[in-house]
């Protein structure tokens, strides 16, 4: 993948499906090292309504506890500049419910990764 510095619509794109794979093959190594690649110098997550916390941890306790219950399925990717929107619907295993989000990410030239999620609360 290629440094932040350079991360482009076609690198961005990569990373994006990069970690929703490893994350719904169960490779936690691959999708942590995906955020590494895209965030070296910095990771903050913002779960709307929440305040912005480190990132590295977020993905931790999201990983411990979602992971084995949720598969993801991107519906809409949509890459301008240096920023990215994600519509993906997170599907319980084993049951019909899904939980829609909206994920907005922004790769700073200074290898920071800024991630917002929004949750469909219903």
């Amino acid at each position: 993948m290629n440094r932040p510095e350079n991360m482009g619509a076609d690198a961005i794109r990569r990373f994006l499906h990069a970690q929703v794979a490893c994350w719904n093959a169960g490779d936690k190594a691959g999708f942590l090292e995906a955020y590494r690649e895209a965030a070296p110098r910095g990771l903050l997550i913002e779960y709307v309504g929440r305040p912005a916390s480190d990132g590295w941890a977020v993905l931790e306790a999201m990983w411990e506890r979602q992971n084995a219950a949720v598969e993801i399925e991107e519906a809409v990717l949509i890459v301008n500049g240096n920023e990215a929107a994600c519509h993906n619907r997170n599907r319980l295993r084993g049951d019909d419910k899904v939980i829609d989000t909206i994920e907005l990410y922004r790769f700073e030239r200074d290898g920071r990764l800024l991630v917002r999620y929004f949750i469909r609360q219903e």
